[in-house]
């Protein structure tokens, strides 16, 4: 069966989390035609001070 895997900054609420899983699931599911209880979806967080754009951290690209 089909997995996703998000990679995204920590900070989402686990709500928000959930939202996006059972969006992308439904997503497969419609699109793949598959039974959603087959699809994996996993969201791998990093904090801001462990990625990086153009060599600057995450943590000081959206620092106030």
């Amino acid at each position: 069966m089909p997995e996703v895997v998000v990679y995204a900054l920590a900070g989402r609420t686990a709500q928000q989390k959930q939202r996006l899983m059972r969006a992308i699931t439904d997503a497969v599911a419609e699109h793949f035609e598959v039974p959603a209880a087959g699809i994996i979806v996993q969201i791998v967080e990093a904090a801001a001070d462990s990625k990086s754009k153009g060599g600057v951290a995450y943590s000081e690209l959206h620092r106030t």
